[in-house]
């Protein structure tokens, strides 16, 4: 019995201390240096929260160079067809505006359960919230290690959350993703701009987990903390 028990502690010892030093790392990350190489594209990923969440979500997206930030990714919640009208006429509009090299759509839409629906109980919330974990682990870590000429690769370079709760299940599957040692996604979590004194609670939990977390008005910004303040965004 005390030999099982050694090896149980030592196994949690083992992924404490992974943990430890995959979250140690994040903290460390900071923005490239001006035009280090020349550009290239990066895949992207973006959840969208639905409602408010969405529209800030596109509006970030709106800004950026889609001929650099390709192939992008729509995570959108079970049931959420607003969002992904919304995320398909952005591209409509993109497409109007840009002439890309490769005439095959460079988006794609990925669905996951939600892992709260809207005023459910916290009591009945753990199943959904499993179904969701599983979903998301499927996304993150089996998918790529499948996919065709993309192995040791992440399902994207770039992950952008804007909350709410689901995208925290999908950090936790990123989370595994690192302590096993398999590629994932840098995260980059915009605080909403609703949030003017005090962080949501999805951002509360991935304050230290995400590489990049940026709040959207000064008074978010705590001295000596992880804040990345540069105005309004959306």
């Amino acid at each position: 019995m005390s030999s099982c028990a050694a090896i149980l502690l030592s196994i949690l010892l083992f992924f404490c201390v992974r943990l430890f030093f995959v979250i140690f790392s994040s903290r460390r990350i900071r923005l490239a240096p001006a035009n280090p190489r020349p550009p290239q594209t990066c895949s992207i990923a973006i959840f969208l929260g639905s409602g408010g969440h969405t529209s800030e979500a596109l509006k970030l997206a709106s800004a950026l160079d889609f001929c650099r930030y390709s192939p992008r990714t729509y995570i959108v919640s079970e049931g959420d067809a607003f969002s992904a009208q919304k995320a398909l006429a952005l591209e409509h509009i993109k497409a109007t505006d840009h002439v890309f090299s490769d005439d095959q759509p460079q988006y794609k839409f990925l669905t996951i359960p939600r892992a709260r629906r809207v005023h459910q109980s916290l009591l009945s919330s753990p199943p959904d919230a499993v179904k969701s974990l599983l979903a998301c682990v499927c996304l993150v870590s089996v998918r790529p290690l499948f996919k065709k000429g993309a192995f040791r690769q992440p399902f994207a370079d770039l992950l952008i959350l804007n909350g709410p709760g689901t995208c925290v299940i999908l950090c936790v599957a990123i989370l595994l993703n690192r302590l096993i040692g398999l590629p994932s996604p840098r995260v980059m979590y915009v605080e909403s701009f609703a949030r003017v004194k005090s962080l949501s609670l999805s951002g509360k939990l991935l304050y230290h987990f995400a590489d990049r977390f940026v709040v959207q008005w000064p008074d978010l910004v705590q001295p000596g903390g992880r804040e990345d303040y540069r105005g309004c965004l959306v």
